[in-house]
């Protein structure tokens, strides 16, 4: 009965998206205590449901959370559904009803791929990510084309752990890097995010009207505005040619001699010397000496580790 409840809760929300827990209470016949302890146990099982107070307050699961794909396969859902469609115009039971709902939900969502566009495909997630990346972007996109506030659970690169309502404008691909262009309710301002580092984003139900943004008023230098720029020059081995072109761009490097020269403007932080030492000495600093200082010092840190 208990794991019932459970499922019967997740299946729910996954529905509603966001219920109070008097609401879950009244529903299944239990207390508002059984209701978080049955939300303590489904976030242990995986399933992201929060509990916020306040304006947006409630209990919902994140609307970039969908059931794992062999849950029900493309054809079984139709099945179900068309099955459940005749049943439901016999019988006026509401389970047959309610369980009619959550499916065509749910298969609406499946549905709905803002990452194929004609004959382009574009995938921003990582390899191995079990297609969570894209389930970010098909919220982002939704919360853009149908001007919907978001609820955003974001994590910036200082390692600061925030919660936010945003108010999305436009996607933005820079550096083969998603970011998604917001006014921010918390700072009142606009702000650019990187889809990437959003843990979780929930509809908070509002929708919102666009101000006018043409898009010379769009900064898109965001990511250097806090970070100072350098200019690098780098020597590279043959050997490590095809993953430089990747990182740095086939029209940054040219052949000298049994080598190649990369000059770039880069931002001067840990991560450009992360870059440079993930190619195992392959890569090497030629200007400017404090970089390739820096270089050398991290890599006399990882020979001490």
């Amino acid at each position: 009965m208990k794991y019932q409840i459970m499922i019967d809760i997740m299946m729910l929300l996954l529905s509603k998206r966001k219920l109070s827990a008097q609401e879950i209470a009244s529903r299944y016949d239990i207390s508002q205590r059984s209701v978080y302890r049955y939300i303590d146990e489904l976030n242990l099982c995986g399933v992201p449901v929060d509990v916020q107070r306040g304006r947006y307050g409630g209990i919902s699961i994140a609307d970039t959370f969908r059931l794992p794909s062999w849950y029900f396969t493309r054809e079984e859902y139709t099945a179900t559904i068309n099955a459940l469609n005749a049943m439901s115009s016999q019988v006026s039971d509401k389970s047959v009803i309610s369980a009619l709902d959550k499916l065509q939900s749910q298969q609406k969502l499946d549905k709905q791929n803002p990452n194929v566009c004609g004959n382009i495909i574009v995938d921003g997630g990582t390899w191995g990510d079990s297609k969570k990346f894209s389930d970010k972007m098909r919220v982002c996109e939704t919360a853009v084309n149908e001007r919907k506030s978001l609820l955003i659970d974001y994590i910036s690169r200082e390692g600061e752990h925030s919660k936010r309502v945003i108010d999305p404008y436009f996607l933005i691909f820079k550096q083969n890097v998603w970011y998604i262009y917001s006014f921010c309710h918390t700072k009142q301002t606009f702000r650019t995010f990187k889809v990437g580092r959003i843990k979780q984003a929930s509809f908070t139900g509002e929708t919102f009207e666009k101000k006018e943004i043409t898009r010379d008023e769009i900064n898109l230098n965001f990511y250097y505005n806090s970070v100072t720029m350098v200019d690098v020059t780098l020597e590279i081995e043959k050997a490590t040619l095809p993953d430089a072109e990747d990182w740095l761009g086939m029209d940054n490097i040219e052949p000298r001699g049994n080598k190649f020269i990369a000059r770039i403007t880069a931002p001067d932080d840990g991560g450009l010397v992360n870059q440079i030492l993930s190619y195992g000495g392959t890569v090497k600093v030629l200007e400017p000496l404090d970089l390739r200082e820096k270089v050398r010092a991290a890599a006399e840190k990882i020979l001490q580790a």
